[in-house]
């Protein structure tokens, strides 16, 4: 099975990459939408990115419109919109769906290692966050409904 840091992914700027260069880091991997009710978790991960990225940690958000289309935007109009409203310098993604025959494989690796509620594989909104730790396992599964600063005690274990 292909590791996390293999998996191939597209910049927000449409370039090739992999998660190679996060290898030895805390990640925190959310999937991302600009009108959602969540939107405003924005300034809360950028603050948790701000804080801890001295000491080996990354926020990587992946804009997905698979939720009431609350993605709709191109990602130059998404890459704007983060910097613009939330100052937004955490590394951000091309679209992707995360639930579906179509879901990234990085995602289908996430939810097999932790799975949501009684075990479920879905995604069931924006802003789903996966704590994945320096080896690049995901350690925990925080609902959208979770606030970024609320995870700062998991966060602060893995560093």
């Amino acid at each position: 099975m292909t590791g996390i840091y293999d998996i191939k992914v597209k910049t927000i700027n449409g370039e090739p990459a992999d998660l190679g260069p996060y290898r030895g880091k805390v990640m925190l991997i959310v999937n991302v939408a600009s009108k959602c009710g969540f939107t405003g978790q924005y300034e809360g991960l950028e603050e948790l990115y701000k804080t801890y990225s001295d000491r080996g940690f990354v926020v990587l958000g992946f804009p997905c419109d698979q939720f009431g289309h609350q993605e709709p935007g191109t990602e130059e109009e998404i890459r704007n919109f983060c910097r613009l409203n939330y100052g937004v310098s955490f590394p951000m993604f091309a679209k992707i769906e995360v639930n579906g025959q179509d879901a990234h494989p990085l995602y289908e690796l996430l939810k097999k290692q932790r799975p949501g509620i009684a075990g479920s594989l879905a995604i069931k909104w924006n802003f789903t966050k996966f704590l994945v730790n320096r080896e690049g396992q995901a350690v925990e599964r925080f609902a959208p409904s979770t606030e970024p600063l609320a995870i700062t005690e998991q966060i602060e274990k893995l560093l």
